[in-house]
């Protein structure tokens, strides 16, 4: 295993934790899941943006921070390796889509005073499927308060991701398409996904896969 700490991220309905479930549980791993069900902020956001935005980044804020930071720093001995179905820096893609920029501005001086002491993943994996994959994914899993989330909404996190990604040249970014197949319910096109994760052999920077 060439990875000790592998970070599986994509756009909302993109299949993440699912993929972070069946490799850990293949190969494993620790796992670190995102705790975005306890949020109460959630579904207010969804209802009304403006009103709840600055206090549901802030709150995704503490929370991402202090879970990884636990998690990371406590080693399991008996796991091969560590998987999370989110990054850090999730919270400011997110949040530069939701807050105004006076918000945003403020925003980000808490998140880079942070950022940075957190361990960097080894392998950053995004999984990547067009809005309509997205949205119909959204529509299947049921999660009442997501039901209103927008192609055009979507569509710009994912620019997000994109930009951040091209600043980061200290890290190593496989971008997955998955737009061809169904990881989920097709066990071949999972083992194409785990090959490309595990095989791939990713530079400092932005790396592609099609599948």
């Amino acid at each position: 295993m060439d990875y000790n700490f592998i970070v599986i991220e994509g756009n909302i309905g993109a299949g993440k934790t699912s993929l972070s479930r069946k490799i850990a549980s293949e190969y494993n791993a620790k796992l670190i899941l995102e705790q975005y069900a306890e949020n109460p902020f959630l579904p207010k956001f969804y209802k009304d943006p403006e009103k709840y935005s600055f206090p549901l980044e802030m709150s995704f804020l503490a929370d991402r921070y202090n879970q990884l930071k636990k998690e990371l720093s406590e080693r399991d001995l008996f796991k091969s390796f560590t998987i999370s179905d989110y990054y850090f820096m999730k919270s400011l893609i997110f949040s530069k889509q939701t807050l105004q920029d006076d918000e945003y501005s403020l925003y980000r001086q808490f998140f880079h005073i942070i950022y940075n002491s957190l361990p960097k993943p080894d392998l950053y994996v995004y999984l990547h499927t067009n809005a309509d994959h997205l949205l119909q994914n959204i529509k299947n899993r049921g999660r009442e308060y997501e039901q209103e989330i927008s192609a055009d909404y979507l569509q710009k996190i994912q620019e997000s991701y994109f930009e951040f990604f091209k600043q980061q040249q200290d890290l190593k970014f496989l971008i997955i398409d998955i737009n061809k197949i169904d990881f989920v319910n097709n066990e071949e096109d999972y083992k194409k996904v785990i090959h490309a994760i595990f095989q791939t052999k990713c530079k400092y920077g932005v790396n592609r896969v099609i599948l």
